[in-house]
């Protein structure tokens, strides 16, 4: 493509973004210059779910949980899990898959 039709092509889709702004601009206006204290055929803007913050553990934390449950008899369970991750020891582990780790931890009991 030559530089020329290049650039007429950018400078036609400016023109038309220049022309959508102006109707965005012209319908916003219509909307809050209305009469009445409520605009008509406004469309209330969706709910974004707020998502819950997953929990953040630390070393320390899933070290506890291990601990726990390898004097509970669940060791073998756990160098299972942690070849699942990976690693041959926690602290192998990287620290972005603590909350998967626990959450299967928990799924062995």
């Amino acid at each position: 493509m030559s530089k020329m039709s290049e650039l007429s092509q950018v400078l036609s889709e400016l023109r038309d973004c220049g022309k959508t702004l102006i109707n965005i601009a012209d319908s916003l206006t219509e909307i809050f210059s209305s009469s009445g204290d409520e605009p008509e055929n406004v469309m209330e803007a969706p709910a974004i779910p707020t998502e819950e913050p997953k929990p953040e553990y630390s070393f320390l934390d899933v070290r506890k949980k291990f601990a726990e449950m390898s004097r509970a008899g669940y060791t073998e369970a756990l160098k299972g899990l942690l070849k699942k991750y990976g690693a041959d020891k926690l602290s192998s582990v990287d620290p972005s898959q603590y909350a998967a780790l626990l959450a299967d931890a928990e799924a062995i009991k």
